[in-house]
């Protein structure tokens, strides 16, 4: 049984950075999320990364562990906050967040 990966978009207020976001595992693109959509990717057991994209803006990368039958959780969503939205146009790894639940 394949592990999962389940991931949201959500936070509170409004997301300042909208659009599709891209889902990559271990650098490759297994997916996409709209706001408010949770979506489950199956991924292989053992070590992964995790990193959400949209265009040049993306979250830091997040190292997980999963075993076989296991899921792992994850939230993300766009920068919610002007300083931190301001702040993604220098540093684009600020543009999205990404947390582990």
């Amino acid at each position: 049984m394949p592990a999962m990966l389940m991931l949201k978009r959500a936070g509170v207020g409004i997301e300042l950075r909208r659009g599709r976001f891209e889902i990559a595992v271990d650098g490759s693109t297994v997916g996409s999320i709209d706001w408010h959509q949770p979506i489950e990717v199956p991924v292989e057991p053992g070590r992964h990364t995790l990193q959400i994209r949209n265009g040049r803006y993306s979250s830091r990368s997040e190292a997980f562990d999963v075993a076989d039958g296991e899921a792992v959780s994850f939230r993300c969503h766009g920068a919610m906050v002007w300083p931190r939205y301001v702040a993604s146009i220098v540093a684009p790894s600020l543009g999205i967040s990404l947390k582990r639940e």
